[in-house]
């Protein structure tokens, strides 16, 4: 979104990236005043209640001024960056002075310059004209930007001038948020460029004596690291700003608690067959390259429990006073990022093969662990797996995704005694709680969907009896 204020200077407004929101804030700024921008390169990084986006100018000139500074949160339609397009490529400008910003602190430091001429990585989802009324809220200078631990998607050129350590943006934040300064690091990555694992270095306990945990076998699915948190001594409590993703999700589920009637179910099952099933697909030539866990063969258990049983595929329209049945499903996976919780899904999961399945589920984590989950892939859900186990949990009683009917909590899988043919024998098993919206799912039909979920992972052959 841009604006002609006269014949050379041009304003870029806050698109609309995520589909209707409001708001986004400004998380890195990629290039300042006096830069030479061309169309299409990225100016900065913004994050949305639903995903973190880079924002390309879409013309040619020289940045003459940025409205906002680093962490401020700014309304769709404002203006955050104006550019002088009047010399083409600008190369030959001078670097103008910034124009000041209007917060309670005029004597704040300007944000630090960044490198320059970094090419687009993800561009926005669409940019639609908008306006809405501000909200209240606290004004800061240069607020601490979301944490954001992903990787960068690809190599940058690391920060250089004015004596500052060598380190990336993603570890320029680490260390903001762990509280680290780069300066007194020892840099471990080529030509002096300082790492994550310096920064993880620098704030890391002494090591704990050994305690043995139970074995846990294979699990569902790998976590997706968080940043661990930091007790720094002397004190005793740390406020942390709720906003972004994690605050649209503690929204929700407040939202979804009180608003949808829960029941939760729960059965414990002995899965050894299923990861058998599991190790013999990783050896087979057909799924070669493709991530094969007992996710995959839960998730496909869950797609044939619905077939079988498709009045749980349902949402509740309030203002009709209507039950919108689905005839599809897109299946939710919850993953925990740096940002918080995310639950993007699979769309037509209910259509697609096992390989095509096994695909899906993977693109959909590597996508997560690097932070570029885009909003659409966290709309229109239909049912979700929340994977507890990975964290030795056994269950536990999900709350459902707004506007869902359900939601299936997968525990740990281990080897316990089991009563086998006849005998006590060690078997692998887990225990599966399976949460839905009472006004659409009655407790025959949430029943009958987790029985059916359970008998597929006994007996995986029903995979194929059932389908």
């Amino acid at each position: 979104m841009t604006t002609m204020t006269d014949a050379a200077l041009a304003e870029f407004k806050m698109p609309d990236v995520g589909e209707g929101l409001t708001e986004a804030e400004i998380l890195k700024w990629y290039v300042q005043p006096g830069d030479a921008v061309t169309d299409g390169q990225v100016v900065c990084e913004v994050e949305t209640a639903k995903a973190a986006v880079e924002l390309p100018i879409p013309f040619n000139g020289v940045v003459r001024e940025l409205r906002f500074p680093e962490g401020t949160t700014v309304d769709v339609g404002q203006v955050i960056i104006a550019v002088d397009v009047a010399g083409g490529s600008g190369s030959a400008a001078a670097a103008p002075a910034p124009v000041s910003v209007s917060v309670p602190e005029p004597t704040a430091p300007e944000p630090e310059a960044e490198p320059k001429g970094r090419q687009p990585v993800l561009v926005g989802y669409g940019v639609s004209e908008a306006s809405t009324k501000r909200r209240p809220r606290k004004g800061d200078v240069v607020a601490a930007p979301v944490a954001v631990t992903e990787p960068a998607p690809e190599p940058q050129a690391p920060a250089k001038g004015n004596g500052r350590p060598l380190a990336k943006p993603p570890v320029r934040k680490l260390a903001k948020d762990l509280g680290v300064d780069l300066a007194s690091l020892t840099a471990s990555g080529p030509d002096g460029v300082i790492t994550r694992e310096d920064v993880h270095a620098a704030v890391a306990p002494a090591p704990e004596p050994v305690v043995t945990q139970p074995q846990v076998l294979a699990q569902p699915q790998e976590p997706i690291a968080v940043a661990p948190a930091v007790v720094q001594d002397g004190v005793r409590e740390t406020r942390i700003p709720v906003k972004g993703v994690r605050k649209a999700t503690a929204a929700a589920m407040v939202g979804s608690a009180f608003t949808a009637p829960h029941v939760t179910e729960f059965v414990t099952v002995d899965v050894t067959r299923t990861m058998k099933l599991v190790e013999e697909l990783k050896a087979d030539k057909e799924m070669q390259g493709l991530r094969v866990n007992p996710l995959l063969l839960i998730a496909k258990a869950l797609l044939v429990a619905i077939k079988r049983n498709p009045e749980i595929s349902a949402s509740w329209d309030e203002a009709a006073q209507e039950i919108v049945r689905k005839h599809y499903v897109n299946l939710g996976i919850a993953a925990a990022t740096p940002r918080g919780l995310i639950v993007p899904n699979i769309k037509d999961a209910h259509a697609k093969t096992l390989p095509e399945l096994a695909t899906a589920l993977g693109e959909l984590v590597a996508t997560a662990r690097e932070g570029k989950t885009s909003p659409g892939a966290m709309q229109g859900g239909t049912v979700t797996i929340t994977n507890v186990g990975v964290f030795g949990v056994d269950t536990g009683t999900p709350i459902l995704n707004p506007g869902e009917p359900a939601i299936l909590a997968v525990g740990a899988i281990k080897l316990q005694p089991w009563v086998h043919k006849g005998k006590v024998k060690p078997r692998q098993v887990t225990t599966l709680a399976l949460s839905f919206d009472h006004r659409l799912v009655d407790g025959e039909l949430g029943s009958k969907v987790l029985a059916d979920v359970a008998a597929i992972l006994e007996q995986p052959k029903r995979l194929i009896t059932w389908a």
